[in-house]
């Protein structure tokens, strides 16, 4: 009875308090990309090393592109503005940065290969809460529902 009334509870908490939860998830899936943007931004040169290491082609354009899409990212997620678009953007741009960027299995057993294996789930979970932004979308507290 008594986990049945606890259930009841956090039900209750997470419903009657929706709108402000999900800007709060918004806010938090966010971050990651407005850290990496301003660390992009403040250390250009080492965002194009780290992309030239990569063997990508363009690496200053990558960089460009990399950061344009991390603050149209962060301001879509954190305003809630095209909320759902910008769900499905950070879900492609997650997957393709995992696919490029973070193939653990191609590194020696060690630090690294374990550095690039955290790297990798932690981009798994980031889709995952794109995923569910898109479904739930911005909520009351966005520009979305403003409008």
């Amino acid at each position: 009875m008594k986990s049945n009334s606890v259930s009841l509870g956090v039900d209750a908490f997470a419903t009657g308090r929706a709108d402000a939860l999900i800007l709060i998830g918004r806010i938090l899936l966010a971050w990651v990309f407005v850290g990496s943007a301003y660390g992009a931004i403040s250390n250009f040169s080492g965002s194009v090393g780290y992309f030239r290491s990569l063997n990508l082609p363009a690496p200053e354009l990558f960089t460009m592109t990399t950061i344009v899409l991390e603050v149209l990212i962060s301001v879509g997620l954190i305003l809630g503005v095209g909320t759902r678009y910008c769900a499905i953007l950070t879900f492609v741009f997650v997957l393709a940065a995992t696919a490029i960027a973070h193939r653990y299995w191609e590194y020696p057993a060690g630090a690294q290969q374990i550095g690039q294996y955290n790297h990798f789930l932690k981009n798994i979970s980031i889709m995952g809460g794109a995923m569910l932004i898109f479904v739930t979308g911005a909520g009351r507290f966005s520009f979305d529902r403003a409008s």
